[in-house]
């Protein structure tokens, strides 16, 4: 039985609450999201270095809810295969040195998956972001290594339920919208305990563009967009 649990352990395929983990197991280190709330839910922020599993569809904030971490790094964020060009106008308005952002395409997913663990193993990226569909365990496994080597941090942005099983990643979130904010389920933090899910309200991620309504009654009604310029 010992032998099968160490083999299962070796593997990635055995969970341990912080106490019992290992220290190689153990993430001895968090850097805050730059939302307070957030930081709060994940016990201190996003491991780092790490690998991030985003699970989501397109377009429905979950870069901004990278943009205050990429914003308070001093080394280059690469992005690999965005599913849009990225604007650095937009990025200039939220004050994120365009210089150190830089995008990668590629022809095909082993091009990327390549692409990415140089960038992360070589020392002068802050962090990562892969739009990758698919990736398999051992690949997975890879992309930690090399932010380990490196000191960064790989987002993973993939579509929800994309594929079955988990990946050994140091975190892994699954973000759904609705009307008040960005509903977050963590579906595993490496060396922590399982989270109840948490909103993340719209006017802390787009403060600029959402403005409210008095309380009535001790009740926050819903918000409306300032449509401002």
């Amino acid at each position: 039985m010992a032998n099968l649990i160490d083999f299962l352990q070796h593997q990635n395929l055995v969970w341990q609450g912080t106490d019992n983990a290992p220290l190689s197991q153990c993430v001895s280190e968090k850097h805050s999201t730059g939302y307070e709330a957030l930081d709060n839910h994940l016990d201190g922020g996003f491991p780092f270095p790490g690998v991030v599993d985003m699970q989501s569809e397109t377009g429905i904030g979950e870069l901004q809810l990278l943009l205050p971490f990429i914003r308070s790094r001093t080394r280059l964020c690469v992005m690999i295969n965005p599913p849009a060009n990225v604007n650095a106008h937009a990025l200039m308005h939220q004050n994120i040195s365009t210089e150190l952002i830089w995008g990668v395409t590629t022809s095909n997913p082993i091009e990327a998956l390549w692409a990415a663990e140089q960038c992360l193993k070589s020392g002068v990226c802050s962090s990562v972001l892969l739009w990758h569909q698919e990736v398999q365990i051992h690949q997975a496994k890879r992309l930690l290594l090399s932010a380990q080597t490196g000191q960064s941090m790989c987002c993973l942005l993939r579509h929800s339920m994309v594929q079955g099983g988990a990946l050994p990643v140091s975190l892994s979130m699954q973000l759904v919208p609705s009307s008040t904010g960005l509903n977050i389920k963590v579906n595993k933090l490496k060396g922590g305990w399982a989270k109840p899910n948490m909103m993340l309200a719209w006017s802390l991620l787009w403060p600029q563009l959402v403005s409210h309504f008095e309380p009535v009654h001790g009740q926050v009604l819903p918000f409306k967009h300032s449509g401002s310029r």
